[in-house]
């Protein structure tokens, strides 16, 4: 989707479409794709001051994550050498569970005492030098939905913070945000047989795609 003012300047949104051998992927990371497909729905009648980019990456699952050819680490080495302006990644990572009940929501060592316990949020995770694009984000999806979400800015060795395709921006330097359900700290079919579409939460997940579309809008039509 061409910029109409801004075409150099790109908001690029990702989502890995592989799965761990033996898991059918229904939350990791179909529920990303189709998130990534519903966005792509929902803004086809745009014309954003910014070039908006979808890309469905391969290889984000072992053997090829951190160490490997990630599709989205060749991607991002070749905007790289390109000189693409990308002013913000958002990597749709696991939108599918969501649960009401205390104790639904475990989190790595202290984080806990900061968040809630349910798992009934979208989180918005970056490393810390991406926190300045990070409030961006929350704030312009915060202005399309009243969707529960949380954010946090942390160093990428913190366990699940830089799991997924970001990870291959962040080190092109480029800003980048992830957005997940959080994964196996919530979702305990995380890379299992068990993975399947009966346990995807389809009515909260459509209102968070919703809410990203309306955010990746506001983040391709700055105010400035």
């Amino acid at each position: 989707m061409p910029g109409a003012t801004r075409a150099s300047e790109i908001v690029l949104v990702g989502a890995h479409y592989d799965t761990v051998p033996g898991s059918p992927g229904a939350d990791d990371n179909a529920s990303g794709v189709a998130g990534l497909i519903e966005i792509a729905r929902e803004l086809r009648e745009a014309r954003p001051a910014r070039t908006v980019k979808l890309v469905a990456f391969v290889n984000e699952e072992p053997p090829f994550f951190y160490f490997g050819e990630m599709g989205s680490r060749v991607y991002a080495r070749a905007a790289r050498r390109r000189g693409d302006d990308i002013r913000v990644m958002l990597s749709l990572e696991m939108l599918g569970c969501y649960s009401e009940a205390g104790g639904s929501q475990a989190y790595p060592p202290l984080f806990g005492l900061f968040y809630p316990d349910a798992g009934n949020f979208i989180a918005f995770v970056s490393n810390l030098r991406s926190r300045h694009a990070l409030r961006e984000v929350v704030s312009a999806f915060k202005g399309g939905t009243d969707f529960p979400a949380e954010k946090l800015a942390s160093p990428g060795i913190v366990p699940g913070v830089s799991w997924s395709d970001q990870l291959s921006f962040w080190r092109e330097g480029y800003p980048a945000v992830m957005v997940t359900d959080t994964a196996f700290y919530r979702y305990r079919h995380y890379h299992q047989a068990t993975d399947t579409p009966d346990r995807i939460d389809y009515a909260r997940m459509a209102k968070v795609v919703d809410g990203l579309a309306k955010a990746v809008a506001t983040l391709a039509d700055p105010a400035s």
